[in-house]
């Protein structure tokens, strides 16, 4: 395995921090992978490793506000930023294999991002794999605390709070825990801009599932104390014929993390399998 890392400049002249993992000769395929909040792109350097050895190449970058990337921990001015920085995503993934079939793979708010990003800007790939999507939060915060955080967060946009999010809820692994306790890159704080935005991307991007017309694979563990397995199952119901929903039962926040993770990552290859999109995977 090749790894590589990149400055890539956003639309507004943002560091951008990225790496790519590739195999010893380019895969015919590209992952570009959307972490979610409060991690970065080096936590799925494990993953990434399981995909070079079936011959794909992995993109991942930090978003801004996380890990080596600009911006305060937790915040983005708005969702479009996020969804611009991802465009660059496509842009250099492009510039590094211009013949590769691209796939874009999101976790958790990562998976509300790519969703929102292919609902509004429609940038064509070849298939769509969201994990543990923050569609919905498990514990929904009420209308009262929603109503609160949209005044708030236009006079004091940046103004972060903590996620509260139990650490041990990430995975059945008790090394997936200390691990993210020891690694400095990662926070939980999260904006009143950012916390509003994602959570109104969510119900956009339920608003307009119809325009998601690519192979998509939906996964959720039913036991996900931080994101809705319900709302995955909602979201389902609503989407085209080349969307496949799998629930894992009794599996936690972080399907790839998972103590399981070995028939996670043989269930998304056999899935990219049926689109031919590992015809040519090591």
């Amino acid at each position: 395995m090749i790894k590589k890392t990149y400055e890539w400049k956003s639309l507004d002249k943002k560091s951008i921090f990225a790496r790519s993992w590739t195999p010893s000769e380019d895969g015919a395929n590209t992952i570009l992978i959307v972490h979610g909040l409060g991690e970065h792109s080096g936590r799925y350097e494990h993953w990434a490793e399981l995909f070079t050895e079936k011959g794909f190449n992995v993109i991942a970058m930090d978003l801004r506000g996380h890990g080596k990337s600009v911006g305060k921990r937790g915040h983005s001015k708005s969702l479009e930023k996020l969804l611009d920085d991802i465009d660059i995503m496509f842009a250099e993934a492009k510039k590094l294999f211009p013949e590769s079939k691209l796939i874009l793979y999101g976790q958790s708010m990562g998976g509300n991002l790519v969703l929102n990003h292919i609902i509004r800007r429609n940038h064509p790939v070849s298939a769509l794999i969201v994990t543990s999507p923050w569609l919905k939060l498990t514990n929904t915060p009420s209308d009262l605390l929603i109503s609160l955080v949209s005044f708030l967060q236009k006079i004091i946009p940046s103004f972060r709070i903590s996620t509260g999010l139990n650490i041990d809820d990430m995975s059945h692994d008790p090394e997936v825990a200390r691990n993210c306790l020891s690694d400095p890159l990662n926070h939980n704080k999260i904006s009143l801009r950012l916390f509003y935005e994602i959570y109104d991307a969510g119900l956009y991007a339920f608003r307009n599932v119809y325009k998601i017309n690519y192979p998509f694979l939906l996964m959720h563990g039913t036991e996900d104390n931080i994101t809705s397995p319900k709302a995955s199952e909602d979201y389902d119901m609503n989407t085209t014929k080349r969307t496949h929903l799998k629930l894992w039962e009794g599996q936690y926040h972080e399907l790839h993390n998972e103590v399981i993770y070995k028939d996670i990552f043989k269930y998304i290859i056999d899935w990219l399998a049926e689109y031919d999109l590992g015809q040519n995977v090591k």
